[in-house]
């Protein structure tokens, strides 16, 4: 034991001798012999080793080029197994007794060859997107749509507010009245996957799916729900798609088209948008008209004594591919201008949607839950509505806080600074309020808040029909029960007094 322990203890690491390198000379040798051991007969063996000699002399100063070792024995290897399908194929042309060699042998045969055939079509196909690209004439970049716009809008309230409000150019205004107008807007020509109308608009069709029909009800300014059911879309609602947004140059052509894809793709399977506009200024269909889209969540929105809640039902959604960054700058292109111009035009022909109802999500969003309004900022600011010939709604008073007495914090705060003019609007009208039945502020949010829930209980219950006497003070709107996410039901609120018995003056 003790002889064995010392030996034992003797011992060093175990030296292993370097694996000698071949020279290219006996790296062919080498692959030579494995290859010709597979064959059984001795005249058939001398035959290829004779044959596979004269291939190497004709082809050894190409294979010697090759700078990778290990690639080379390869090379050579099947170079020795191209010799013996040789030998293979005189043998059966002559008539000869078949060559006799092992399973082994045989299977390398094969997978030479398929190892051949598939790197040629590899090759065929790399050539193939090659020259694709080559022949396929570079894409000319859009110019982004200009930083800073100016032009008072057509429509104004006596509030001006430069935050929220970006200035239009004038230039661009003058487009939208120049050139001969439609006295109606028309289908002029239809393709499989395409739609051509009178005022330039052209629809790609091809992503369109159907959805949950569409099917809403209305309240009205004394808060009775309408026992009728619409399926006619009565508002536009605007979006931003907030996906990647790559430079709009020629270099970044492929990242734009690869983006726009996924991001119809995303929508198409979500079903988020009835209309995506992409940074080309091409308009998709993805969601039918007569579908819902889960494009508006918890929203309010009011006009001519109606009131509309959660508008995935009653609004058409049109989402421009971007990102809204505050709305500081116009977010959208030319082409996405120009398009959504055609668009609007189009929807609020076809369905008689009044101006007053072209909205966006922004100005519509509103947390149930906590009775803030700002859930979904985009278009909180910046939205070009007198480009598109259509109202300021940024200084019309938000329904949201004057009729539900909605607030905002300081994380809405934090993108935007200060609200825009609709919301001092409608907080002015809540203070008047106050002073009229000489009650706090706070008194008569809450209230309203307080209603708000109540109605939107109402619309998501099974029975809808109005079974007490509703009091006036807020009216609840109709739209979709179901809402993106599953949203769930707004928790009523307790413990105050009961809603107000005035009218509010938002709704007019």
């Amino acid at each position: 034991m003790r002889a064995e322990t010392k030996r034992t203890e003797r011992r060093g690491p175990v030296r292993r001798r370097p694996i000698p390198t071949l020279s290219e000379p006996e790296e062919f040798l080498h692959a030579l012999e494995s290859v010709g051991r597979g064959v059984r007969d001795p005249v058939a063996k001398l035959r290829f080793i004779r044959t596979s000699l004269s291939r190497y002399q004709a082809l050894d100063r190409a294979v010697r080029a090759v700078p990778s070792a290990p690639l080379r024995r390869l090379l050579y290897r099947w170079l020795s197994l191209e010799g013996l399908h040789h030998l293979l194929d005189d043998t059966s042309s002559l008539g000869a007794s078949p060559l006799r060699v092992n399973f082994a042998t045989r299977v390398s045969l094969v997978l030479g060859r398929a190892a051949v055939v598939g790197l040629g079509l590899i090759l065929g196909v790399s050539a193939g997107v090659a020259a694709y690209r080559y022949m396929r004439p570079p894409a000319a970049a859009l110019l982004a749509a200009p930083r800073r716009v100016a032009a008072t809008p057509p429509v104004l309230a006596p509030v001006v507010d430069p935050v929220s409000s970006i200035v239009e150019p004038t230039s661009a205004a003058s487009l939208t009245s120049a050139g001969v107008t439609h006295a109606a807007i028309w289908l002029v020509e239809k393709g499989p996957q395409w739609e051509l109308y009178s005022n330039g608009l052209r629809i790609d069709t091809g992503l369109t799916v159907k959805g949950t029909p569409r099917a809403f009800r209305v309240f009205d300014g004394e808060g009775t729900l309408d026992p009728r059911v619409y399926s006619a879309p009565v508002g536009l609602l605007f979006h931003t798609s907030e996906s990647d947004v790559w430079p709009l140059e020629a270099a970044y052509n492929e990242n734009l088209r690869g983006t726009s894809q996924g991001l119809l793709r995303y929508v198409q399977k979500n079903r988020l948008y009835h209309y995506v506009i992409d940074r080309f200024g091409r308009v998709f269909r993805v969601v039918a008209e007569e579908s819902k889209a889960n494009h508006a969540g918890n929203s309010v929105w009011a006009n001519a004594g109606r009131v509309y809640l959660s508008l995935n039902h009653a609004f058409l959604g049109v989402s421009f591919e971007t990102r809204w960054e505050g709305g500081k700058a116009l977010p959208i292109t030319q082409a996405q201008l120009a398009a959504g111009r055609n668009l609007s035009d189009y929807l609020r022909h076809r369905y008689q949607i009044a101006p007053e109802m072209c909205v966006t999500h922004g100005l519509t969003s509103v947390n149930p839950k906590k009775h803030l309004i700002g859930h979904h900022m985009d278009w909180a600011r910046g939205f070009p509505f007198a480009l598109f010939g259509l109202p300021d709604q940024y200084q019309r008073p938000a329904p949201s806080v004057a009729l539900f007495g909605f607030d905002y914090d300081d994380d809405f705060l934090k993108v935007l600074d200060q609200p825009w003019p609709g919301v001092k609007a409608a907080e002015a009208e809540l203070a008047r309020e106050a002073a009229r039945s000489r009650r706090d502020v706070e008194d008569v949010r809450y209230e309203r808040q307080t209603a708000y829930d109540r109605w939107t209980l109402k619309q998501q219950s099974p029975d809808d029909t109005d079974k007490t006497s509703a009091p006036a003070a807020t009216g609840a709107g109709s739209g979709a029960a179901d809402q993106p996410g599953g949203g769930r039901s707004p928790e009523p609120a307790a413990g105050r007094a009961a809603a107000s018995t005035s009218r509010p003056e938002g709704l007019q």
